[in-house]
């Protein structure tokens, strides 16, 4: 089978202060999706990338148009500064948030709609938080199965599928603490509760749906240039009526990211490059296809090691 390559882009939990500042300073082509970036959302989302603080950026509303605009600087610098010396990819996937970054990427959605489709998901998944609160937990060393009745007994769902032994649950915050009981009563290593502002990826995104839908149907989609994985099959999304759909159910089902990266594995990528800010998604990778190998590129330092970059012309 032929070795190809697959984009995979962060989503949420990956920001930092500072995240894109070192592309942007260097590379045109970064600095034109920042400038973008503020002019499209009407705030300079570049400043809060670069210099924070912290607590603003991480707010749902504010860190998704701020994911998606780092990441598509990251991946614009390596195309400026490496040129054929980035393989193009036979496959483009994104962990939930960053679904949306593989879409413009793929060139399915442009990138201004992105981010105003973003702002509006992080407002409503805030807003759903609000209206049915709760939260998620993430559960180490613990088979699905066991997980599955574990969630059925509290009354919460798996939410992600990342990797093997790193499962994720959703649901009300005691519902979760329940769940957590009754999965260490049954050996699970690890619960980490996560710092987020509702039960993403679960029924308890549903009092926002229809708003979100009648948000999307105003957007226009392509059909993608290079195949889109999609979080909820682990299938291509071929069509501009399929990533519709997706959009929307990704908001409230399960995230297969393990099964989309066997999928790209299986049908013959070996190197994966992760492009945006931090390394969950190699981490992920490395436990789910330990025979591939991934790269990361989350600035200049990155982009250097690849190759002997262009200089940037003023």
């Amino acid at each position: 089978m032929s070795a190809w390559a697959a984009y995979v882009f962060p989503g949420q939990a990956s920001q930092k202060v500072g995240m894109g500042q070192s592309v942007y300073e260097k590379y045109h082509s970064a600095r034109d999706i920042f400038d973008e970036a503020d002019a499209t959302l009407g705030f300079p989302v570049s400043t809060l990338c670069f210099e924070g603080p912290s607590e603003e950026l991480t707010k749902t509303v504010n860190v998704q148009p701020a994911l998606v605009a780092t990441s598509m600087a990251c991946l614009r610098a390596a195309q400026e500064a490496l040129g054929n010396k980035l393989p193009s990819p036979a496959f483009l996937a994104g962990h939930s948030l960053g679904e949306y970054t593989a879409l413009v990427a793929a060139e399915a959605l442009s990138l201004a709609d992105a981010l105003k489709l973003v702002r509006e998901r992080g407002r409503l998944m805030y807003e759903a938080g609000l209206k049915m609160p709760g939260s998620m937990m993430a559960v180490i060393a613990f088979d699905k199965a066991p997980l599955q009745e574990v969630c059925e007994q509290a009354g919460v769902e798996i939410s992600n599928i990342n990797a093997p032994g790193q499962l994720v649950i959703s649901g009300a915050v005691d519902a979760l603490e329940k769940a957590a009981e009754l999965a260490k009563e049954r050996g699970a290593r690890r619960l980490i509760p996560l710092n987020v502002s509702g039960a993403f990826h679960s029924t308890l995104m549903e009092p926002v749906l229809a708003e979100f839908n009648e948000f999307i149907q105003s957007f226009e989609f392509r059909k993608p240039r290079v195949p889109v994985i999609s979080n909820v099959t682990a299938l291509p999304l071929t069509d501009s009526e399929s990533i519709k759909v997706e959009l929307l159910s990704q908001l409230r089902r399960c995230i297969q990211w393990q099964a989309s990266v066997e999928y790209m594995t299986r049908n013959g990528v070996n190197t994966y490059y992760e492009i945006g800010p931090g390394t969950v998604l190699s981490g992920l990778i490395s436990r789910i296809s330990p025979d591939t190998h991934s790269i990361n590129i989350s600035g200049v330092e990155d982009i250097d090691a690849l190759g002997d970059p262009a200089p940037s012309t003023d």
